[in-house]
């Protein structure tokens, strides 16, 4: 079995460590504090740079890329594989793996999608060069038999992951805002909470819709038409100015919707926003 190192334990780094141990690979781990690692299944290094030397595979996971160049080595990782699953932007992906062809290092970038690692559910994505992921695809596998290689480019793996970050965090805003504006109308979390969960069931089919319309570049407004929906959005918008709560997000989204229209696609479905 291949030897591998993880660097950082936070819960990411501890859970990709008990991974790697737990399929056969003799693990190696260090962490900027001590003492982190002492219940794994793997051997402590002292620095960073004597983890690095013990395998040939390195993986990192730690809060941000500017955490991931205070802790590689790269003379040490000369001539070895660095796969990061920190997360970050594409840019902060592709500037990454530029630094590391600068100091002959072969890189993968990842995320794991769900933060679930090992497991049946766990979903990560990888990119960078083919060779590199496919020499490493079965240590790897380690991490979830559902990995996906996306392409050459190592920053596509970050791209699909904050085009997906901004779907969730997008949603999650409107979640908290709902609630605020209901409770500002006397309604009740245990009230809302059933029917919001009725409205948010109708998104998987909408996902799939506008996926549809914008692979076929066709956007039929049968159903719904971009003018129906600045009607709707007024009427939220008037509601939340009225309750004295913050319409940011709402009011950007009316701007876009304004924007199709004096473009002449107000007799288009929703979904022409997503190419506009």
């Amino acid at each position: 079995m291949t030897p591998v190192t993880v660097l950082g334990l936070g819960p990411m780094g501890r859970a990709l460590a008990t991974a790697f141990a737990a399929a056969g690979h003799p693990t190696t781990v260090w962490n900027r504090t001590p003492g982190k690692g002492d219940d794994l299944d793997a051997t402590i290094a002292g620095t960073a740079a004597e983890a690095i030397a013990a395998s040939p595979l390195a993986v990192v996971c730690v809060l941000n890329h500017q955490a991931v160049r205070s802790v590689v080595d790269p003379g040490a990782l000369r001539g070895r594989t660095l796969v990061n699953l920190t997360g970050g932007s594409p840019r902060q992906a592709r500037e990454m793996a530029a630094w590391a062809a600068d100091h002959g290092i072969d890189y993968l970038d990842g995320v794991i999608l769900n933060g679930v690692v090992g497991g049946p559910e766990a979903a990560l994505l990888y990119s960078g060069p083919r060779d590199v992921y496919q020499a490493h695809r079965a240590t790897l596998a380690a991490l979830g038999e559902n990995g996906t290689y996306l392409g050459e480019d190592p920053g596509r793996a970050a791209g699909f992951n904050v085009s997906l970050l901004d779907l969730f965090w997008t949603s999650m805003f409107g979640v908290v805002h709902a609630f605020r504006l209901a409770a500002a109308e006397d309604i009740t979390p245990a009230e809302l909470g059933g029917h919001a969960k009725t409205m948010a069931g109708l998104l998987p089919d909408l996902i799939d819709l506008v996926a549809e319309h914008v692979t076929a570049d066709h956007f039929p407004g049968d159903a719904s038409t971009i003018v129906s929906a600045a009607a709707i959005l007024d009427d939220v918008i008037d509601t939340v100015r009225a309750n004295g709560l913050d319409d940011g997000v709402l009011s950007a989204g009316r701007a876009a919707v304004q924007r199709a229209i004096d473009a002449g696609h107000g007799s288009a479905g929703f979904s022409r926003l997503a190419v506009l």
